[in-house]
């Protein structure tokens, strides 16, 4: 993530919500008291407490399915909010648990500055993320009957896509049947879905940028444009293909090597890096040609993969972070820079 400069603030905040309880736990700049009241869940009650506390404010959330909208509801009653890391934080699992407890030590995790943020966002393309979300949700779900229905002909000997299910075996018929119609309205709703996406793409001028990729197309242009939002948020390349699963990270101690470790990524973006790449060598175009290039070179056939996944990866994140269009053959100019 970009490295910003440090803030200094009067107060640090934590917030344990859960449906029953919420405990929020504060910490003053020059005292190592921690404070912690307990509230009903009731977002007003929230809002009157963080006003009442005068000076600059920092707050932390976990990732859960309700801190975006207490990002939104409280962005404004405090000077920063964090929505940070639950896999990073590793102290909260140490000794006795409760929302209390918790609510403590990430509020001393906050003060130390240990915590993994995760990006959240009040601009409306987050809501994006939101409609690509639920795409992929129901991806994986026709998914699931597909493979369901072909489970079910495999265990009668038949091929689903060639044969049929006999109609005098009603349970069968019957399951058939019903698969069928999901598979239908499936298809149905992945055209509306798809519509979408077009009106989108036809309004966001990023996403008409990253559609000049070769190898991107409006979907896969969406859905990284969903990941990302603020390419900004990126240091450097080498910090993107970091969250793309493109790249390792050496592991050394006391002179030794321990290998190569991939740090937390998002599958999804590595997934589509990949099977741009696919798509780009799949073709005629200037990609294709850096591949062959690569290849003439001495690169293998699953380096020269990887390089085209990772190229693609950087000049996708250099339209959303310049907001210009993607120039073709530009790794003739790196190249020739380079040498």
């Amino acid at each position: 993530m970009k490295t910003t400069k440090k803030t200094y603030y009067n107060h640090y905040l934590a917030i344990d919500w859960s449906i029953d309880n919420v405990q929020i736990a504060r910490m003053r700049a020059q005292s190592e008291k921690i404070i912690t009241k307990g509230f009903a869940p009731e977002i007003e009650q929230i809002k009157d407490y963080l006003a009442s506390i005068k000076g600059k404010k920092i707050m932390t959330i976990e990732e859960t399915t309700s801190s975006h909208w207490l990002y939104v509801e409280l962005l404004d009653y405090v000077d920063r909010i964090i929505i940070c890391d639950p896999y990073r934080n590793s102290l909260l699992s140490e000794g006795p648990k409760n929302d209390k407890i918790d609510a403590r030590k990430l509020c001393l995790l906050l003060r130390s500055g240990l915590l993994k943020e995760v990006y959240h966002s009040v601009n409306d393309d987050y809501k994006i993320r939101k409609l690509v979300s639920s795409y992929e949700a129901l991806v994986k779900a026709a998914v699931r009957v597909k493979n369901q229905k072909s489970a079910i002909y495999r265990a009668e000997g038949l091929k689903y896509k060639k044969d049929k299910i006999k109609k005098q075996d009603e349970i069968l018929s019957f399951i058939d049947e019903r698969q069928n119609a999901l598979i239908k309205l499936y298809t149905e709703e992945k055209e509306k879905y798809k519509k979408k996406f077009r009106e989108i793409k036809s309004r966001n001028k990023t996403i008409k940028m990253l559609c000049g990729i070769s190898g991107i197309g409006p979907i896969f242009a969406i859905k990284i444009y969903a990941k990302v939002i603020d390419a900004n948020r990126f240091e450097n390349k080498y910090k993107y293909w970091g969250m793309c699963g493109l790249v390792k990270h050496n592991r050394e101690s006391g002179g030794r090597s321990y290998g190569k470790k991939r740090p937390r990524y998002s599958r999804t973006l590595k997934s589509i890096y990949k099977s741009a790449a696919m798509a780009a060598i799949g073709g005629k175009n200037d990609i294709r040609d850096y591949y062959d290039l690569l290849l003439k070179q001495g690169y293998s056939i699953p380096e020269a993969k990887n390089q085209i996944a990772r190229y693609i990866a950087k000049v996708s994140y250099a339209v959303m972070k310049n907001k210009i269009p993607y120039k073709a053959y530009q790794w003739r100019e790196l190249k020739k820079v380079a040498a």
